[in-house]
């Protein structure tokens, strides 16, 4: 199944999670559009000082690829860099959030899959 982006619903969150500014969410599927224990499968764009609050994840795991841009994550208390090429992985039971410290967009692939 091919879906082109013009046809992936956009979804503007403010202070998402408690963070900064207006985060964009593409979502590239719909839950409805695929059967694989998934509750997330979008590209996230955070414009420069927005941030995703720190929350934690249960029951599921979420990846996050950066595409572009350069920021810092909240890793369970422990703020790290994150730049285009990076990937991280927060597991069930864990927290983080996401900051946007430089000039351009901080843009990455989040996928939440759900644990059994």
């Amino acid at each position: 199944m091919l879906k082109h982006a013009a046809d992936m619903p956009v979804e503007n969150r403010e202070h998402m999670r408690g963070g900064e500014g207006t985060v964009r969410l593409t979502a590239a599927f719909e839950k409805e559009e695929y059967s694989s224990p998934l509750r997330l499968f979008s590209r996230i764009t955070l414009p420069a000082g927005a941030s995703i609050g720190y929350h934690v994840h249960e029951n599921e795991e979420e990846f996050f690829y950066f595409l572009s841009g350069e920021g810092e994550m909240d890793d369970n208390g422990t703020r790290v860099p994150v730049c285009a090429g990076d990937a991280t992985v927060t597991r069930s039971g864990q927290g983080h959030a996401l900051f946007n410290t430089g000039k351009e967009p901080l843009e990455l692939v989040a996928v939440i899959a759900l644990v059994k």
